[in-house]
């Protein structure tokens, strides 16, 4: 299969890592065609804490994927999460230089560089540069300046770090399993690319994905992500929970938390009953199932309390019509939605991965949002640079021709 149809995504979770591989059609349609999962053990609350675990890890996912798909796999768009990253908007401002006042692919270039001059510590590195709009001569809103005729050439964007320790781990740990990185990507921003409705991007609208070490949060509006957060809290803390308080195994809690977990004593009812292992011993005691309610409720409040002090701390001062969207593993849990609508005071609902094809059932769960994410981030990216090269060709054909004519006209 040709390797500039195919798209990867790899996401390096504290509790699993996924690869997804896609087939980009004539269409411009993605087709899911491969699919990796394994155990994660070498991350702690996002970050790598062991490199050789974790390429370990990233091999055997890979290695899943690769005989699905039947591609050999050599890089991929790799999510990148944790407690370390940060945002902030930024403007920059240039005189436009194109022939004729018309603004070119280089005067969007500087413009962007221009955006980057922030003060960073000698720590930190950024990830993403991402415009929010243009703005040609005061005149804002604009998508894609290119063509356009004016003098002075401004943009607003959101300006995504992270520590530069954090981000050498993660590309080693790719690198040592034989893969090489075509972009480090925002796991947030990722999941947003697979869960949001193009109208949800447009009038404003708060991504929360609750993975296993992390609670990633991206405010996304007028298409574009305006503030991104990553809490150091995931669903591996109500599983924690859930084994002291039942005084289970981690590995029961685990279990007990995918089968039997809610949030609301509600939904469970007054005669429902769970067996529970017992630490150190075979014998099982029975244990009401509003039990579980009790010692998960108050740690998913927790997330969405930190969840709320984010989004009221981004000082955005547009609206959010669009409400809350659950996704993620931790997103699973019954009766969450309704929790996190009360806490969040906006509307919730839960978002899974769309607008893909193929082996797309096997990713239909808000546990792969991320990894399906990536792919569709993949495959934006490799269309604008196919893109940019039919322009290049295209003109570099233009003056050729004109080079051409001029010789045997003189």
């Amino acid at each position: 299969m040709p390797k500039d149809n195919v798209v990867v995504g790899l996401d390096i979770g504290t509790t699993k890592v996924v690869a997804v591989v896609a087939e980009i059609t004539l269409q411009g349609r993605l087709n899911i065609i491969g699919l990796g999962e394994t155990p994660s053990g070498g991350l702690r609350k996002g970050i790598i804490v062991d490199i050789e675990n974790t390429a370990r890890a990233i091999e055997k996912a890979v290695e899943q994927a690769e005989r699905m798909s039947g591609c050999h796999i050599s890089s991929a768009f790799v999510g990148l999460t944790g407690p370390h990253i940060g945002s902030v908007n930024n403007r920059g401002v240039v005189a436009v230089t194109g022939e004729d006042g018309e603004v070119g692919p280089e005067d969007v270039e500087r413009v962007l560089q221009a955006a980057r001059v922030i003060p960073l510590p000698a720590d930190r590195r950024i990830i993403h540069v991402l415009p929010r709009q243009y703005i040609v001569d005061g005149y804002d809103g604009i998508m894609d300046p290119i063509g356009m005729s004016g003098s002075r050439l401004e943009v607003e964007t959101q300006i995504v770090t992270a520590a530069a320790a954090a981000v050498q781990n993660t590309l080693k740990s790719v690198q040592r399993a034989g893969l090489a990185v075509d972009e480090l990507v925002l796991n947030p921003l990722a999941s947003a690319e697979a869960v949001l409705q193009q109208a949800e991007k447009e009038l404003g609208t708060v991504v929360v994905d609750i993975g296993g070490g992390t609670t990633e949060i991206a405010v996304i509006s007028q298409g574009c992500l305006w503030f991104a957060a990553v809490l150091p809290i995931g669903s591996e803390h109500i599983t924690s929970d859930l084994a002291v308080g039942l005084r289970t195994p981690i590995t029961q809690a685990e279990i007990i938390k995918k089968e039997h977990g809610c949030v609301l004593a509600e939904p469970a009812a007054e005669n429902e009953f769970i067996e529970v292992p017992a630490v150190g011993g075979k014998e099982k005691k029975r244990v009401p199932r509003k039990m579980l309610a009790a010692i998960i409720a108050p740690r998913v409040e927790e997330i969405f309390t930190l969840v709320r002090r984010e989004i009221d701390g981004s000082h955005f001062q547009g609206l959010l019509p669009g409400g809350v969207v659950l996704t993620g593993g931790g997103a699973l849990l019954e009766g969450i939605t309704q929790l996190a609508g009360e806490a969040l005071a906006m509307p919730v609902r839960l978002g899974w991965p769309e607008n893909s094809g193929g082996l797309a059932d096997m990713v239909a769960s808000p546990a792969y949002a991320t990894a399906v994410g990536l792919v569709n981030y993949g495959a934006g990216r490799l269309a604008h640079t196919q893109a940019a090269a039919a322009r290049e060709a295209i003109w570099e054909n233009f003056w050729s021709r004109l080079k051409n004519w001029w010789r045997e006209l003189f």
